[in-house]
Order: structure tokens, then C-alpha cells, then sequence
């Protein structure tokens, strides 16, 4: 394993058509499918920048904003932004296309940490994140600033 690995050297992209099997009696993605892409997604970033097997410690808050209707392609992208010792904390956006016309639309985001694991299947280290580029810094700041933001919704809407 490496002492250090970049930004770019996690980021993931995925793509899924959206059918009918995926979908509500509206023909909206279910939140379940959506949840399911974005974990997937985060955790192929967790393996790309951590080289090892990771496992989802937990996902933060998630507010479908607009939906993902039948025929259209959800587009899921996440990145590393930020490591402990073991677990590495992943920003995963998703964004609906319509695959006609090109036109994409913002859906969901939320911020995924896992941990990564040995042979064995305990917890080892990860490498440490660095941010070569003033993109990839611009990135990260972005994925910080957001969740903290976000967790602040959170505990301001729920009143904890």
C-alpha cells in the first residue's frame, strides 16, 4: 500500500439507465435503488484510493431534491476528500440525465465513511489523502464544507 494517494486517483463514476424494476408506481427511481448506487459508488472510491477491501461505516443525512423519472440516467460520482487511520470519508453526488437531450439536474448528494480492511478482515490504514492539484483542493474543501453544512441542517431542522 502507498504512504499517500490522491483525490482523483478514487474518483468514480457510474452510470445506470433507470427501469422499470428501479422504480416507484410513478415512475420515479425508489430512494432504495439510489441508496444502493451511491453505495456502491462510494465504496469503489474507498477501494481505488485505499487499494484494500472497505466496508461502509455509515452515510449521512440524504434529501431526494428532484427525482429520477423512467428512461432517464442517473449519473453517480464520489470521491475521497478526506482519511482517519482506517476509514476514509467519500462525497457521493447524484445527478438525473436525459439521455435525449443531454440536460442534467442535481438529485441527491450525501457523505459515506469506511473502513478499510485486511486479509483478515480487520481494520488496517489507509493511505494519507493528498490534493496535488488547486482542482482537487478545490474539491475537497467543497466536500468538507458541504457536510459540515449539511450536519448543521440536520441538527437545525430536528432541533438536536
Amino acid at each position: 500500500m502507498a504512504d499517500s494517494a490522491t483525490l482523483s486517483d478514487s474518483h468514480t463514476e457510474m452510470t445506470e439507465l433507470l427501469l422499470p424494476n428501479d422504480t416507484n408506481n410513478l415512475g420515479r427511481a425508489l430512494g432504495g435503488a439510489v441508496l444502493h448506487w451511491m453505495d456502491i459508488c462510494g465504496a469503489i472510491a474507498g477501494m481505488r484510493f485505499a487499494s484494500r477491501q472497505v466496508v461502509t461505516a455509515s452515510m449521512d443525512h440524504v434529501d431526494f431534491i428532484t427525482p429520477i423519472e423512467m428512461g432517464e440516467v442517473a449519473v453517480v460520482e464520489g470521491y475521497v476528500f478526506n482519511t482517519g487511520h482506517t476509514s476514509l470519508d467519500v462525497k457521493v453526488d447524484v445527478r438525473a440525465e436525459n439521455p435525449r437531450t443531454g440536460d442534467e439536474r442535481r438529485t441527491t448528494t450525501s457523505y459515506f465513511t469506511f473502513v478499510a480492511l485486511d486479509e483478515r478482515g480487520e481494520p488496517a490504514s489507509v493511505p494519507e489523502l493528498e490534493c496535488p492539484t488547486a482542482a482537487e483542493e478545490a474539491l475537497r474543501e467543497e466536500a468538507v464544507e458541504g457536510r459540515r453544512e449539511q450536519l448543521e441542517e440536520v441538527v437545525d431542522r430536528y432541533d438536536l
